[in-house]
């Protein structure tokens, strides 16, 4: 779908909220916290969560940093200006808050934010309880601050920044000290902020089905040191018997395209979750950082833009 930019507002150093609405007055698509959008940009595309209160009809906020290291997405999205026209995804929510959660935790690190504070609106706005922490680099770096600054937000909302000494940082054995069944984890940030705090859950009993992440695009692959990174094998179609070779440094997306078959894609870095494809038989490589432990462990799905395989052979339900 095509929307305008109507509004580009800086929200701290290198982070700007970019508010987008339809082009063609055709009603955008309702959303709950955690969903995100496919941006398409500069000649690529990226995935972009979803920031304003989802109750809030008209119009979409995303946030976007500009990375130093940035592979052209958030250079090209920076460069933009008020009405700009951009070609979006209808949103998508591999992130939901669960309905039925006592307490919610949010953990934010850096740009991580953008998902949770989605989430803080709608959690604040349903007078649900919840408690919001966010790591950032320093003051300057912590996207809304005004806006959680608020009544509703001020209260539930802890900052902690790095620039104040190790003494400012989060405690996350403190903070995730007293799990329960009602209770439910959210956390999203860069890879090692995330495998802190997951490991941090874990320590402390945190049920796995209460603990929820998101990466965002740019973060490290996963992969696992005993395995074969680089050699060959094939994935048959369940639909048609064919089958598919993936030679080594070939994705199975990439030999599936070379074959005439077209799999949906976005981040390409098993990220997003567009691609999940379901597992018949075989024993995949997971390289991703969208399924859980636990349904890695099942083996009955796979990403692959990015995993492979630990059997000769892959069955595929396409």
């Amino acid at each position: 779908m095509k929307v305008t930019l109507i509004r580009k507002i800086p929200v701290a150093t290198d982070i700007c909220v970019f508010e987008l609405a339809s082009a063609d007055n055709t009603p955008l698509l309702p959303f709950a916290a955690g969903a995100h959008i496919d941006v398409h940009v500069g000649g690529f595309v990226r995935q972009y969560s979803l920031c304003n209160r989802p109750s809030e009809g008209g119009v979409y906020r995303i946030g976007v940093l500009r990375e130093a290291a940035s592979r052209g997405g958030s250079v090209a999205m920076h460069a933009l200006a008020a009405g700009a026209t951009l070609e979006i995804s209808t949103p998508r929510n591999h992130f939901p808050l669960d309905e039925q959660a006592t307490h919610t935790v949010l953990l934010a690190g850096g740009i991580g934010i953008t998902p949770l504070m989605a989430m803080a609106e709608q959690l604040r706005e349903a007078g649900r309880a919840f408690e919001l922490h966010y790591c950032a680099r320093d003051p300057q770096r912590a996207a809304f601050g005004e806006r959680l600054a608020e009544a509703g937000f001020a209260d539930n909302t802890r900052f902690y920044f790095d620039s104040e000494g190790p003494g400012a940082r989060i405690d996350l054995a403190r903070v995730l000290a007293q799990p329960n069944d009602g209770k439910h984890l959210y956390v999203c940030g860069p890879a090692g902020f995330i495998d802190a705090v997951l490991g941090a859950a874990a320590s402390a009993g945190w049920p796995a089905k209460n603990v929820h992440r998101e990466y965002f695009g740019g973060a490290a692959q996963q992969t696992d040191a005993g395995a074969d990174e680089s050699g060959a094998f094939q994935v048959t179609l369940a639909s048609s018997q064919r089958v598919i070779d993936v030679p080594a440094g070939t994705t199975i997306v990439e030999a599936l395209r070379a074959g005439g078959i077209e799999v949906p894609i976005s981040c390409e870095q098993g990220v997003c979750g567009t691609c999940l494809t379901r597992v018949l038989s075989g024993e995949p490589d997971h390289r991703d950082l969208y399924l859980t432990d636990e349904e890695r462990a099942a083996n009955d799905q796979l990403l692959p833009c990015c995993s492979r395989s630990r059997t000769p052979m892959l069955v595929l339900d396409l």
